[in-house]
């Protein structure tokens, strides 16, 4: 099983660099937001405060960087809007895997993991695990978002990210799916179960066609 999971994570990769790098277009930058303490979430909504997340592009990169909670041992959760931020309550139909090594070398896991998947659910999805406050302790990784503003097709969406959680782990998640719907995405919305994002960014970039 492990085999498979590395061979279909390096068909994701290929697929991935392929459509950015030489037969794909340029990243273009369009937003960066930062967190400083006194909000509970990072949204990003076509239109507002120069955010793009329309046509423009075909493909969107999130790119989480060193994402501190407030609070300890929380989840870092998304979710996604088809207007303009209103409601964050598309559904989603997601997979979810990860893989665990402890800093004291004795404890291990690769598993997927049912509790933290989506059939049809309108809820946050959870993106990064126990979550650590201490000063040393965040989470990076990347997110992409295909097609959203298409009218025909479901949206699909891929999600990576490591975390150093409350209990001195690493934790690589692995998050796949689709938003179930045939509206325009609009808004992208990113926050922690409970308190504010103490610290970080997240980097919104736009790949044009080829």
């Amino acid at each position: 099983m492990t085999g498979i999971i590395a061979q279909n994570v390096g068909r994701t990769s290929g697929l991935i660099k392929a459509a950015s790098g030489g037969t794909g277009g340029a990243w273009t930058k369009i937003k960066t937001l930062t967190a400083d303490g006194s909000g509970t979430n990072l949204a990003f909504v076509d239109g507002s405060s120069d955010v793009v997340l329309d046509n423009t592009y075909p493909i969107y990169v999130f790119k989480f960087i060193n994402i501190h909670t407030a609070n300890d041992d929380v989840n870092f959760n998304l979710n996604f809007s088809i207007d303009s931020g209103s409601n964050y309550n598309v559904t989603k139909t997601t997979t979810f895997f990860l893989a665990d090594h402890n800093e004291a070398d004795d404890d291990t896991d690769l598993s997927y993991f049912t509790a933290a998947d989506k059939a049809q659910d309108t809820g946050e999805q959870s993106i990064g695990f126990n979550m650590g406050n201490d000063n040393d302790q965040c989470m990076s990784g990347e997110m992409w978002l295909f097609s959203p503003s298409d009218t025909t097709f479901v949206k699909h969406f891929m999600v990576k990210t490591n975390t150093y959680d409350n209990s001195d782990v690493t934790r690589n998640i692995f998050v796949a799916g689709y938003c179930n719907t045939t509206s325009a995405v609009d808004g992208v919305r990113f926050q922690p179960y409970s308190g504010n994002i103490d610290a970080g960014k997240i980097k919104l970039y736009g790949i044009g066609d080829s």
